[in-house]
């Protein structure tokens, strides 16, 4: 089923786009090879092994024509890697090693800093979140959970100007979203709720009790070996946790490695196993079948995108029911940005698509979730 552009697409946010065909074999033998294939002595690339495609059980030409669809498309990374060996990695535009932003994967991360937060005993899911704002205390938002936030069914008030403009203009961007009033009965209604997810910034650092920032370094990024990776601050010093984080597309698959070795690293876990199971396994809600701990998924069901027309109790006027990627495992789940950021990470073969890039223009296609699934489906074929 090929899902109406409306449900898929936010306007600013997503590009989803599920685009249908390919490129051709000779617009795949014009990428540089070079970038894919490191001189023969070469043994790693930022950390990672490199192997060939074939060697890895892939199909070569498959991801040459992903790369080249990639660098159509504006890319500035392209990497695709499996069973922990890097099978090819070009760059245009940027050099491999420059970080960039990738928008809305910031979410992703942020999750896994809860997921983090909940494995060291620091908070809880169902913890109410008025326990870290007090704020919220005594207001309709008091009982809306840390569950609630990481799931986008808190209920609390959004708008296309609220979101994507006096959000991002706000000194604070915490203290603007903290200041929002409720707008639905928490569980009720989702909703791809920027605001509502930069709450999660102080919940994280009185949890931890330290900004979350420093908290990401300490506990994510320096013991994944992401040190290209940041969090950006706005002008009152509070880390952006729905968008801003800078990264390269070698970074950011080592979060994606995060789940696929089960939450540990180096011998060590930072993630429970029934954190990830809830996170990336499952629907978190059954408002949005694709939708786990900020993170997307490719479970059928109802479906929903960032800027659904709602009716007045927060329900899409359009419902549709589908699947992200319907030719893709089940099992796969994304971490994704705007102008088609894309963390795509398959479990059953352990193999990750990784694409980042310029935002596109109007009227031009974003990458996406479904190119990123086709590049996977073809090279494992």
């Amino acid at each position: 089923m090929r899902l109406p552009r409306p449900a898929l697409l936010g306007a600013v946010l997503l590009a989803l786009a599920l685009t249908a065909g390919g490129t051709t074999a000779s617009t795949a033998d014009a990428v540089d090879e070079t970038a894919a294939h490191p001189a023969p002595d070469a043994r790693t690339v930022e950390g990672w092994p490199v192997a060939t495609p074939a060697r890895m059980g892939l199909r070569g030409k498959a991801v040459r024509r992903g790369a080249a669809e990639a660098r159509r498309l504006d890319s500035t990374c392209f990497a695709v890697l499996r069973r922990g060996r890097l099978v090819g990695d070009w760059s245009w535009q940027l050099p491999r090693e420059e970080p960039r932003e990738v928008f809305s994967i910031t979410k992703s991360v942020t999750s896994t800093l809860v997921g983090i937060a909940v494995r060291d005993g620091d908070l809880r899911l169902d913890d109410p979140v008025s326990t870290y704002v007090p704020q919220w205390r005594g207001t309709a938002s008091e009982s809306v959970t840390v569950r609630n936030l990481l799931s986008n069914d808190s209920g609390r008030f959004w708008s296309f100007q609220s979101d994507y403009a006096d959000l991002l203009a706000a000194r604070s961007r915490t203290r603007y979203a903290v200041s929002l009033p409720q707008q639905y009965a928490p569980g009720s209604a989702w909703a791809y709720n920027n605001a509502a997810i930069q709450v999660l910034e102080p919940v994280l650092e009185e949890a931890t009790g330290m900004p979350v920032a420093r908290f990401a370094r300490k506990r994510l990024f320096e013991p994944l070996g992401m040190t290209r990776t940041s969090f950006i601050t706005d002008r009152a010093d509070d880390a952006a946790v729905f968008y801003g984080l800078r990264t390269t597309c070698l970074d950011i698959a080592r979060l994606g490695r995060l789940y696929l070795d089960g939450g540990t690293v180096g011998g060590r876990r930072i993630l429970d196993d029934s954190y990830i199971r809830r996170a990336v396994g499952e629907s978190s809600t059954v408002h949005n079948a694709a939708y786990g701990y900020l993170w997307w998924l490719n479970r059928p069901g109802a479906l929903r995108g960032a800027t659904d027309p709602v009716d007045a109790q927060g329900q899409p006027l359009r419902p549709v029911t589908g699947q992200l990627a319907p030719s893709a495992p089940v099992d796969v789940f994304a971490a994704l940005g705007f102008g088609g950021q894309v963390l795509l990470v398959d479990p059953s073969s352990r193999t990750m698509v990784v694409r980042l890039g310029l935002p596109a223009q109007p009227g031009a296609e974003a990458y996406g979730f479904g190119n990123a699934a086709r590049v996977l489906t073809r090279a494992l074929r």
